[in-house]
């Protein structure tokens, strides 16, 4: 359980964001807390699930930051499913 630094853009938005998440959180969580800088802002709500796309490839939901084994810093995307 420690702090990891991601960058994350949403699907129709321009701006690549900084994010804090935790290496316990599972794609599900991550793509939220993207979302909440960005859904409502620039990018319009969805009744839709969101996902995590990564070098364009999904990543499955349950999935947590650190089994992912991702680099601080990596661009993970998040989509509307």
């Amino acid at each position: 359980m420690a702090l990891f630094p991601v960058q994350g853009i949403f699907e129709g938005d321009f701006v690549v964001l900084l994010v804090p998440v935790d290496t316990d959180d599972p794609m599900t969580v991550v793509a939220e807390k993207i979302a909440h800088h960005v859904v409502g802002r620039r990018v319009a709500a969805q009744d839709r699930p969101m996902r995590i796309r990564r070098q364009g490839e999904f990543v499955a939901d349950e999935v947590t930051v650190a089994e992912a084994n991702l680099a601080p810093l990596d661009v993970l995307e998040v989509v509307y499913a």
